[in-house]
């Protein structure tokens, strides 16, 4: 080959061995500028401050410290002991505490073993209907009578017992306790619990007290450990609105965290696990 067609066939390999590497960064710059967009669109101002107040104002200066969204991370770890110290608290303190009160589980007869009965009740449905009770009959040779009990007997054995919701209910309660207690103890001094208007007072500029980060987490901590739970706690029958209810309080605690309302924020927690206690 010529010097020139030599010029010319290098000069389209080094073209095509570069091309992925541009095709590549041209793909990196729009998830770059596209995942920005979503940042700026996500912590919009005006969403979050009011007008004139911008994030550059709730920035750590001299003696203030402003609540920053990635503390809220802190809450998983926090959930996860709370987890932990349920287990200790409900093995060693509410099933002692049950037995010393005499709550007991009710005496349930048990089913008979029938591997037919059995198969259907947790593959299919755990109540049968009419036809399927004298389908199931006619497979098993039982009476009609015999299967419907079977069936009741059978869903009975898969019902939390007394002492496990005993359980269950003196945990939340000790904790919406001591939640309380603290909350009080961490707001009696501060001049916005007697003087709602204190609350607002250089608001957002407000600075954030240690009392405050710690009482925001464990809140939060617990109510993540509730929906951490839920698929092994007593499934009751609003369990989807227990759910709607915990996420609910995450996304409120974490608005308001980050927007720093965490004055009126620590008032409403008070009041609330104030209410918890007589609930549970």
């Amino acid at each position: 080959r010529s010097p020139d067609n030599t010029q010319h066939y290098l000069h389209r390999a080094h073209r095509k061995a570069f091309l992925p590497a541009i095709e590549t960064c041209q793909d990196n710059t729009a998830w770059s500028i596209m995942l920005q967009t979503i940042k700026e669109w996500l912590w919009w101002e005006r969403l979050w401050l009011p007008e004139r107040v911008s994030w550059a104002d709730l920035e750590d200066k001299d003696d203030r410290i402003y609540a920053k969204a990635s503390q809220l991370y802190d809450a998983v770890p926090c959930a996860l002991c709370l987890l932990v110290v349920r287990y200790l608290f409900e093995r060693y303190l509410a099933m002692p505490l049950a037995n010393a009160l005499g709550i007991r589980d009710k005496v349930r007869l048990t089913a008979e073993e029938n591997s037919i009965l059995e198969k259907y009740f947790c593959s299919q449905a755990r109540n049968p209907s009419r036809a399927d009770v004298c389908s199931l009959s006619k497979k098993t040779g039982w009476p009609e009578r015999r299967v419907e009990v079977w069936f009741r007997r059978r869903r009975n054995q898969d019902r939390p017992g007394l002492q496990k919701r005993f359980c269950e209910a003196s945990w939340r309660c000790v904790f919406y306790l001591c939640a309380f207690l603290g909350g009080l103890l961490a707001l009696y001094d501060k001049p916005w619990f007697y003087d709602l208007r204190e609350v607002w007072t250089e608001f957002p500029k407000q600075s954030m007290l240690p009392s405050q980060y710690w009482y925001y987490m464990l809140e939060m901590g617990f109510y993540l450990s509730l929906l951490l739970s839920l698929t092994f706690d007593v499934k009751r029958k609003d369990f989807q609105e227990q759910v709607i209810h915990h996420v609910a309080t995450l996304i409120l605690l974490s608005f308001s965290w980050i927007s720093n309302y965490i004055r009126i924020g620590t008032l409403v927690m008070a009041v609330h696990d104030s209410s918890d206690i007589v609930l549970e």
